[in-house]
Formats: structure tokens, C-alpha cells, sequence
């Protein structure tokens, strides 16, 4: 009996539909994480504008600057992440460049899994970091301080999600060239 293709196994439709349900929910995660840094934008351009205006008015409210500062937090390690993902960061290739293909593609995937590793043990380390600063709050909210922590660990994980993805891809398009 002739087994039936990888695809078409029980095995591979479950990877199939796992696969696609979990590229949804990535997919997903990634537009709200484009809101959420967007919003987060606008709430700190507004707050720090209002803080600026209201202080000359003599008029103090110090929760406008700790709230900034939360904002600042989340809105560049999101968009860091963001940039990353899309290849917006900028690259430095002026050594490499001059190389022959295959170390230029294997200098590539060692740097994609140099910074997969860092981004791994910043998210681990910010988690102890979360909670540890989580009874500690601002003196003006009474908000913790680990909501600012735990915006390294949602960006450095989902930077770590991209660096896997990058360097799938990478994988898969220098078999495709040699095949």
C-alpha cells in the first residue's frame, strides 16, 4: 500500500490547520499591536502637549509626565518591534557585502540567531523583572511599575516570534536557490 503524502496524512492536516489558525492569531496580534502603538502615539503627544500648555498656566499635574512615561514605554518597544518586523530597522552590510553568497547567508542566520537568544533572555529576565516591580507603583497613579516592564516583554517576544519567522524564511529561500 502506497502511504499517502506528508499533506494529506492526518498528521499534516493538523499541522495545516494548526498552522493557519496560528498565523490568524498572529496576524491579528500584529494589527492590534500597530493600534495599540498608534493610540499609544497619540496619547503621549496629547499628554505631554497638555502637560506643557498646563504648566504655563501654572496649573500642575504630575500623573501627565508618569502617564507619558508609561506611553513612551510601550509605544517604542512596540514600534521597535514593528520595525524590525517589517525590515524597517536599518542594516549595516558595508563588511559583508563583499562577501561570496553562502557566508553572506550563513553570516545572516548567525545574527538572526544572536538576536533570537538576546531577545529570549530579555523577555525571561523582564518577566522576573514584572514581578518583582509589581507591588510598586507611581507616586502619582496608582499604577505598578511593571506595566512599564512587561512592555520589554511583550515587544522582545514578539521579536523573537519575528527573528523565528526571519529565519524560516531565510532558511527557505537560500534551499530554494540551491535546488
Amino acid at each position: 500500500m502506497k502511504a499517502l503524502p506528508a499533506a494529506l496524512s492526518g498528521d499534516g492536516v493538523f499541522r495545516c490547520l494548526v498552522g493557519g489558525v496560528v498565523k490568524k492569531i498572529y496576524d491579528w496580534f500584529c494589527k492590534a499591536e500597530v493600534a495599540v502603538c498608534g493610540v499609544g502615539f497619540i496619547l503621549l503627544v496629547v499628554l505631554v502637549f497638555a502637560s506643557a500648555i498646563l504648566r504655563f498656566l501654572r496649573i500642575s499635574m504630575s500623573w501627565n509626565i508618569d502617564l507619558a512615561m508609561l506611553m513612551l514605554a510601550w509605544t517604542s518597544f512596540l514600534g521597535a518591534d514593528i520595525a524590525w518586523r517589517s525590515g524597517q530597522l536599518i542594516g549595516i552590510d558595508i563588511v559583508t557585502r563583499y562577501f561570496p553568497k553562502k557566508i553572506q547567508e550563513a553570516v545572516l542566520i548567525t545574527v538572526y540567531a544572536i538576536i533570537f537568544c538576546v531577545t529570549v533572555v530579555i523577555c525571561i529576565y523582564g518577566a522576573r523583572l514584572v514581578w518583582v516591580e509589581r507591588l510598586r507603583t507611581y507616586q502619582s497613579i496608582p499604577v505598578p511599575y511593571s506595566l512599564v516592564s512587561l512592555s520589554l516583554v511583550v515587544a522582545t517576544f514578539s521579536m523573537s516570534i519575528s527573528t523565528v519567522g526571519k529565519i524560516r524564511d531565510c532558511i527557505r529561500h537560500f534551499a530554494r536557490k540551491e535546488a
